[in-house]
C-alpha cells in the first residue's frame, strides 16, 4: 500500500522525519518496503514565464520562446505546444533533467536550426496525469524560479506491507492511528459533516441476501458535473498511491478507498430501471466488468441488480454498462457491508483480483456505513456540485462489539516484555479499544482480527517496540550436542555440494504451478489444487521439479544467457488414497543452451544432449549413494520426454530411480522454450538406503597386487544396448571383475549388416596372489559365455 506523507499529515499532526516515520512504521509491524521521494524525479525542473513566442522560422508547428527562469538572461526554449505564449508561466526542463516519463535527459540542442535550451513540460511528461494535449499551465501567483517540486508540493511516498490480518490499515487513516499510538504524533480524526437532504432516495435499496450482504446503503445526488477533474490535492494524493486519475466521480471513490480502507461504487441512475438490490446471482448470468472482460456468475455470487439483470459484482467490480461517464447528470452512490468469505469465494472463482476485493475479504469497518457514505457525498458535492437525496437503508450491520477480559500479566508471561499497566491502557484505548476498571476490553468492530488475549497482548507489544524484545538463548543441556539433521537432509546437502561441484547452479522455484502446466507433468496423478491460491497462475501444487526449472532457463535466454545449467532439491506433490498430502523429495537439472561457446578451437557452438544428461544423472545418483553398477537402463520416460533420446534408470523393472534425456518438442512449444534442452529428475525416496550403515568410515586398503586389463571385441545384434553387454560381462565373475566398460563401437566394412562390433575393457583384480594364464582364459571363458547369452559373438 502506498501513501504520501502528505496524506498521512491529513490524519496525523506530527513533525517526525520520513526517517522516524519508517522507523516506526517497521517498529510496530508495518514493514516499509520503500520510499519514494518524487523531488528526486521533478529534480531539474522549475517554474519559468514565458517572454515571447514568436514563430519559428523552418517548422510551421513550432515555436520559439524566451523564458525567465528567474535566474540570469532569459532561455531559448523551441516549443510545439498549441498553447505555449508569452505572458503564461509554465515548468521548464533544464538542461541535465530527465523526463519522468520516458528516461531522456535534456540537453542543449538544436532544432531546426534553432537552439533550445531545455524543455517546457506537460502534465504526462511529468508524471502527473494523462493530458499532454499541451504544456502545464501555472497560476499567476507561481514564483519564477521556484522549484517544481517545491511549488507541487511533491511528498515523499510510503510502500508499507499490510499484513492481510490488518484491514483495517488498508487506508490511511489507519495507518495514522496505529503510528498516533506509537507515540508519533496525534490522531485528527475527519469530522463527518451532516448532509443536508430535503428528498427521499427515489431508488428502493432492498438486501434479498442477508447473508452475502448484511447491510446495503444507497442514496442519489442529482445534477453533478461529471466533465471537470477532481480537484489537485485529490489527484496528487491517489497518483502517489499508484492510482491513475480517471474523474471526478470515480476519484472521490477510489479516495475514500484508499483514505479510509472503505470501497463504494457509483452508478449513472439514467441507466438503472427498477429497485437496486443485493441479491444472488442466478445461473449462468453475465456481467460485463469495468476491465471489458465478461464473466459467467452462478448462484453462490452475490451481485447488485436491478430489473435489467446485474451491474456488479458484489464488493469485488462493478459493470462497464451503469458506470459513470462525463455524461452523467444523476448518480447513485453504493456502500454496502459484504460476507468476508463469500468475497473470497467469488474471486477465486471468477480469477478476478481488485483493490476492493483486498478490503473486503479481509473485512472493512461494519460501522462505517453511515458515515462512509456522507463523507463521499461531501467529496462529491464540493467537486461536482448537485443534490443530495435521503439514505436509503437495506439490512443491518454486525454491530455487536466483541468483550475480552484481559489480564494485563499476560503481556510479560507471553510478550516477554514488563510494560506498565497504565501503558498497557493508554495503548489500548489510543488504538480506540474501551478498557474498563476491571479489564473488561470492548474492540471496535474494524478490528476483525482480535479473537482472545493473546490478541490484546500483541497489540501492546507491538505499539511499545517489538524492538524492546529481547533476545534469549533457549536452555541447552550441558555437554555435546546430538547431530540433529536426519538421513535425508544429509543427503540432500551431499547433493547440492557435488552438483555444484558439477558445475550446476542452484535454482529455488515456486511449489506451485498455472494447472495447466501442472496437468502437463502429473503424468494421470491426481493433483493438489489450493482453494485459495496466492494468484491463479499458482493454483497447483508441482508434480514435477523440471516445469520450474523450464521457467527460469527461459527468463535466463530471455535475457541472452548463452546457457543454463540448473538444477533443484525440493518436493513433489500429490494427491494419496486417503486423501492425505504425499510429498515426493527429488532433484532435478535442466541443461539449455549451449554447452560451448563458440571459439577458434571447437568452430560452432556446441549444445547439450542425452547423453550429457546420464552423465548428471548418473554422477549425482552416485552422490546419494545409489548403487549405479546395478542400475539398468529402460526407456519410458513420459510423454514429456523425446522417445528416442530419453530412458529411465531402474533397480529392477520397477523401481525406477531417475529419468533423463531430451526435452520433446511438444513439450518445449507448450512452454514457450526454444530447444534442444536436456533434463533429469532423480527421485530421492526411491532410492534404497544403505544397509547397516555406522558413524565410522571404513579404512583405505588399497589392493597389494596390480590389475589386469583384458579386451574383448563382440559382434552383437544392432538393438541390443551395449549397457546389457556390459553387465553381463560384469557378472561373468563378480569376484575377480571389478570393472568393465565399452570403449569402442563399431558398424561399417566387415561387419554383418544389423550387427555392430563393441569393444569391451574389462578389468581383473587378483586377490591374494597373482592370476596365472590358466585362471585368466577360465575367467575370459565366463565373460565370452556370459556375453553370448545376450546375443554377442566373439569377433575372430
Amino acid at each position: 500500500m502506498k501513501f504520501s506523507l502528505e496524506w498521512l499529515k491529513y490524519f496525523l499532526d506530527t513533525d517526525a522525519s520520513v526517517a522516524d516515520i519508517a522507523a516506526a512504521l517497521n517498529r510496530i509491524g508495518h514493514e516499509v518496503e520503500g520510499i519514494e521521494d518524487p523531488a528526486d524525479r521533478l529534480a531539474g525542473f522549475r517554474v519559468a514565464k514565458v517572454l515571447t513566442a514568436d514563430k519559428h522560422p523552418d517548422a510551421d508547428k513550432l515555436q520559439v520562446l524566451t523564458v525567465d527562469t528567474g535566474e540570469g538572461d532569459p532561455l531559448q526554449v523551441v516549443c510545439g505546444a498549441p498553447n505555449a505564449r508569452a505572458g503564461m508561466k509554465g515548468v521548464l526542463g533544464l538542461p541535465g533533467a530527465v523526463v519522468p516519463a520516458n528516461g531522456m535527459e535534456l540537453r542543449k540542442s538544436a532544432i531546426r536550426g534553432v537552439e533550445s535550451n531545455g524543455m517546457m513540460c506537460s502534465v504526462r511528461e511529468l508524471e502527473l496525469g494523462e493530458e499532454h494535449d499541451g504544456i502545464i499551465e501555472l497560476p499567476e501567483d507561481a514564483r519564477i524560479g521556484q522549484t517544481f517540486a517545491e511549488y507541487h508540493d511533491a511528498s515523499p511516498v510510503f510502500d508499507v506491507a499490510i499484513t492481510p490480518n490488518r484491514p483495517d490499515c488498508m487506508g490511511v487513516q489507519g495507518i495514522a492511528r496505529d503510528l498516533a499510538a506509537a507515540g508519533l504524533g496525534t490522531f485528527k480524526p475527519v469530522e463527518v459533516s451532516e448532509i443536508e437532504a430535503r428528498d427521499p432516495c427515489p431508488v428502493e435499496i432492498r438486501t434479498d441476501d442477508a447473508e452475502g450482504c448484511p447491510a446495503f446503503y444507497g442514496r442519489v445526488i442529482r445534477g453533478v458535473d461529471n466533465t471537470k477533474p477532481s480537484p489537485e490535492w485529490m489527484q496528487r494524493r491517489l497518483i502517489a498511491a499508484g492510482q491513475r486519475p480517471i474523474s471526478a466521480l470515480v476519484d472521490a471513490t477510489n479516495y475514500l478507498m484508499l483514505a479510509f480502507g472503505r470501497p463504494a461504487h457509483v452508478y449513472d441512475l439514467a441507466k438503472l430501471s427498477g429497485p437496486v438490490v443485493a441479491r444472488r446471482a442466478r445461473n449462468g448470468e453475465t456481467v460485463e466488468a469495468l476491465n471489458e472482460k465478461t464473466y459467467t456468475l452462478d448462484e453462490t455470487m452475490t451481485v447488485i441488480a436491478d430489473d435489467n439483470g446485474v451491474h456488479d459484482i458484489a464488493g469485488i467490480m462493478g459493470g462497464e454498462h451503469s458506470g459513470a461517464t462525463e455524461a452523467t447528470t444523476d448518480v447513485l452512490l453504493e456502500i454496502a457491508y459484504f460476507d468476508p468469505e463469500r468475497i473470497g469465494v467469488t474471486g477465486r472463482e471468477l480469477g478476478l483480483a481488485s483493490d476492493a476485493r483486498t478490503r473486503f475479504e479481509r473485512g472493512v469497518d461494519p460501522d462505517f456505513l453511515d458515515d462512509g457514505l456522507a463523507i463521499l457525498t461531501s467529496l462529491i458535492l464540493k467537486t461536482c456540485g448537485g443534490t443530495p437525496t435521503e439514505v436509503a437503508r437495506a439490512g443491518e450491520v454486525p454491530a455487536e462489539p466483541k468483550v475480552i477480559a484481559f489480564d494485563p500479566h499476560l503481556t510479560s508471561h507471553l510478550g516477554g516484555i514488563d510494560v506498565a499497566q497504565d501503558e498497557q491502557r493508554a495503548i489500548l484505548e489510543a488504538l480506540d479499544f474501551q478498557v474498563g476498571e476491571d479489564w473488561q476490553v470492548t474492540c471496535p468492530l474494524r478490528r476483525h482480527d482480535i479473537e482472545g488475549p493473546a490478541d490484546l497482548v500483541e497489540e501492546v507489544v507491538r505499539i511499545h517496540g517489538l524492538d524492546h524484545v529481547e533476545s534469549v538463548a533457549l536452555p541447552r543441556v550441558e555437554g555435546v550436542a546430538r547431530p540433529t539433521a536426519s538421513p535425508l537432509q544429509k543427503q540432500e546437502r551431499k547433493l547440492r555440494r557435488a552438483a555444484a561441484a558439477r558445475g550446476l547452479n542452484e535454482a529455488v522455484t515456486w511449489s506451485f504451478l498455472p494447472t495447466s502446466e501442472a496437468e502437463y507433468f502429473a503424468d494421470g496423478a491426481q493433483l493438489w489444487v489450493l482453494d485459495n491460491p496466492i494468484s491463479e497462475d499458482m493454483k497447483a501444487m508441482r508434480p514435477s521439479l523440471i516445469p520450474g526449472l523450464l521457467s527460469a532457463a527461459k527468463r535466463n535466454a530471455d535475457r541472452s544467457a548463452d546457457g543454463s545449467r540448473l538444477f533443484e532439491i525440493g518436493r513433489r506433490y500429490f494427491r494419496g488414497k486417503d486423501g492425505a498430502s504425499d510429498e515426493k523429495p527429488t532433484l532435478g537439472v535442466v541443461l539449455a543452451g549451449n554447452k560451448a561457446s563458440r571459439g577458434w578451437a571447437n568452430g560452432k557452438a556446441q549444445g547439450f544432449d542425452a547423453y550429457d544428461a546420464k552423465a548428471e544423472a548418473v554422477a549425482l545418483l552416485e552422490a546419494a549413494g545409489a548403487p549405479v553398477a546395478n542400475l539398468m537402463v529402460m526407456g519410458e520416460a513420459g510423454d514429456q520426454f523425446h522417445p528416442g533420446q530419453s530412458a529411465t534408470l531402474r533397480l529392477g523393472p520397477k523401481n525406477v530411480l531417475a529419468r533423463f534425456g531430451a526435452l520433446h518438442p511438444k513439450t518445449l512449444k507448450a512452454f514457450d522454450v526454444a530447444g534442444p534442452v536436456m533434463a533429469v529428475e532423480i527421485f530421492l525416496d526411491s532410492i534404497p538406503a544403505k544397509k547397516g550403515a555406522g558413524f565410522a568410515r571404513a579404512h583405505y586398503a588399497p589392493p597389494a597386487l596390480q590389475s589386469v586389463t583384458r579386451d574383448f571385441a563382440f559382434l552383437v545384434p544392432a538393438d541390443l544396448a551395449a549397457g546389457d553387454l556390459v553387465k553381463a560381462v560384469r557378472g561373468a565373475d563378480k569376484k575377480a571383475i571389478v570393472e568393465a566398460r565399452v570403449f569402442d563401437v563399431f558398424e561399417g566394412q566387415g561387419v554383418p549388416e544389423g550387427q555392430k562390433s563393441v569393444a569391451v575393457e574389462v578389468r581383473l583384480q587378483p586377490g591374494e596372489k597373482s592370476f596365472t594364464d590358466a585362471e585368466i582364459k577360465a575367467i575370459s571363458d565366463k565373460v565370452v559365455a556370459s556375453a553370448a547369452r545376450q546375443g554377442a559373438e566373439l569377433r575372430g
